[in-house]
């Protein structure tokens, strides 16, 4: 997935923010509009949805002259896609899931084990830091919780 620079994330935001899932979409007039402070052309604001529609970032659809443009996934969608992304920057992907797990908050631990114990049925009291005993959940050379032999991912 390819990272957003500034501009573009401040629009995918407005489209994030302002387009609900059964919407139409916006226009790029909708889309200046809503980046109010920023002082930026119709033209400038036109590039950018361009350059995310050919990214695969937003949908567009022909309306009459002008189009109408919404996002192609959720930004949660778009975040874990860029998490994925940053573990197969190389080294060990088993070493830096248990570096974030162990930095977590023990809120987000809670989140984390949640949405794990419904996938694999994993349950027991949250720690976080160090006393976290992650690494006993995942076997290190497959990288894949007990529940997961089986599946492909």
């Amino acid at each position: 997935m390819t990272r957003l620079g500034d501009l573009e994330r401040a629009v995918m935001d407005v489209l994030w923010d302002v387009v609900p899932g059964t919407s139409d979409g916006v226009t790029v007039r909708e889309v200046a509009d809503a980046l109010d402070g920023r002082e930026l052309a119709y033209t400038t604001v036109m590039t950018v949805l361009d350059r995310l529609a050919g990214k695969g970032m937003v949908q567009r659809e022909r309306e009459g002259r002008a189009w109408r443009y919404r996002p192609a996934a959720s930004r949660e969608a778009h975040i874990a896609q860029l998490m994925l992304d940053a573990l197969d920057l190389g080294g060990s992907r088993d070493a830096a899931l248990v570096r974030f797990a162990r930095s977590v908050t023990g809120t987000e631990a809670e989140v984390l084990r949640a949405a794990l114990g419904s996938e694999a049925g994993l349950t027991g009291p949250v720690t976080t830091g160090s006393d976290a005993g992650l690494t006993d959940r995942v076997d290190p050379p497959t990288g894949r919780r007990p529940a997961d032999e089986t599946a492909e991912r």
